[in-house]
């Protein structure tokens, strides 16, 4: 049975000594990019930016999109004028930084073991960083990506949540192509890894440093790279499937498809999106344009009708027809995911105002039956989930 195995990078697969790595870490690219504006200033719009790169929420903005927007307008410079400065920090100073780490000969054991396996192995750090350094520290880790064949390794140029927000975990989810198969999230930090995939609805593995305990994390499982090698040789895989039903979980979920989807949007030459992989299958601009009209037509009004009606009768729709009677392939892709995304941001919204009582407001389906308004929004999150991964297929990114 396929499973995924999501293992954070610092103080995971490498050692990282973040205290000391972060503060040379941006007193080298201050002084590198002292050639073009003041090291005080640069200094203090680099934390602001990280923080706000920490609390981004919007699906439609990267990590890095959020961080430009805060750092170059205040430092009242463009992004092209210390471009080249920036490249040249990654490419020359920023590998100086190894000897501030070291690698972990168990966690390399531990991957090589794993992937004998055939399992699928990511790394699920926090993106925060461009991809050159992340590849970077990586082969500090001896785990270079031009050797092993990781699933996913993240970006602030491609992800949208860091670890803190928790959407971070449903978006990697997505960005895997997953498919309900067996997940699991390892990690060193309660507070980054641990905690907020929990949340999320991943199973997870507390890599726990040799002198910590915490009565937190009671009933985890939890221990050495050995430990886990031996839990995962006896564990039930059945019970390493990620489950989104909890109210959190399912709202998260929900926040993360349009910002997997919004990658693609970026990354994807526009002449792919109207290539169908087959003649009877969807091109990308005819998956977002479904999804648009189901968000629109179907999902938002179906929860705004049941919220007024007591015991509403939801009737079921077959909307796999309108991509032929709307000729979805002619039609602007752009313009349909953008349409898409401001409708399940007016859902969430909606969501974010309902009780406990609201989520298990029960509603009549003609295809499921008696159920409630939790149960369909996992039906719904279930349906993005489909399209999510037939988008990347259709697109050859997984």
């Amino acid at each position: 049975m396929t499973l995924h195995l999501l293992l954070d990078l610092d103080d995971t697969l490498l050692n990282s000594n973040i205290e000391a790595l972060i503060p040379v870490y941006f007193q080298k690219l201050v002084s590198h990019l002292s050639q073009k504006i003041a090291p005080d200033q640069t200094f203090q719009h680099l934390i602001t930016g990280t923080r706000i790169m920490y609390a981004s929420a919007d699906p439609l903005c990267t990590l890095e999109q959020s961080f430009n927007d805060a750092f170059y307008p205040a430092l009242n410079v463009e992004r092209e004028t210390i471009a080249p400065l920036i490249e040249e920090f990654y490419d020359t100073l920023f590998p100086t930084l190894q000897p501030l780490t070291s690698p972990r000969p168990d966690a390399i054991a531990f991957v090589e073991w794993a992937f004998t396996r055939g399992w699928k192995v990511a790394v699920a750090t926090d993106p925060l960083f461009p991809r050159k350094a992340i590849l970077h520290r990586l082969r500090w880790a001896n785990l270079a990506p031009e050797t092993y064949p990781f699933s996913l390794i993240p970006d602030f140029e491609t992800f949208h949540f860091a670890k803190v927000s928790h959407a971070y975990y449903p978006e990697f989810l997505l960005r895997l192509g997953w498919q309900n198969e067996p997940a699991l999230m390892v990690g060193d930090s309660l507070e980054r890894d641990i905690f907020p995939a929990q949340q999320a609805g991943l199973p997870v593995f507390w890599l726990r440093p040799s002198d910590q305990a915490d009565s937190r994390a009671e009933g985890i499982p939890q221990g050495t790279f050995d430990d886990l090698r031996r839990w995962l040789e006896t564990v039930d895989f059945a019970t390493l499937v990620p489950h989104f039903t909890t109210r959190k979980a399912l709202r998260l979920a929900l926040l993360a498809a349009p910002a997997a989807l919004h990658t693609l949007t970026l990354k994807v030459p526009a002449a792919q999106w109207i290539v169908r992989p087959a003649p009877e299958e969807w091109a990308f601009t005819e998956i977002l344009c479904h999804l648009r009209d189901v968000e629109c037509e179907v999902n938002l009004p179906r929860f705004q009708f049941a919220l007024k009606n007591e015991n509403a009768f939801i009737p079921g729709q077959d909307t796999d027809p309108w991509a032929a009677e709307r000729r979805y392939l002619s039609q602007d892709g752009l313009q349909a995911f953008l349409a898409y995304a401001s409708a399940r941001q007016e859902l969430l919204a909606l969501f974010a105002t309902f009780t406990a009582v609201d989520w298990e407001r029960k509603v009549r389906h003609t295809i499921f039956g008696p159920t409630t308004l939790r149960e369909l929004a996992g039906i719904m999150n279930s349906h993005n989930q489909s399209h999510v991964h037939q988008a990347l297929q259709t697109l050859n990114w997984i």
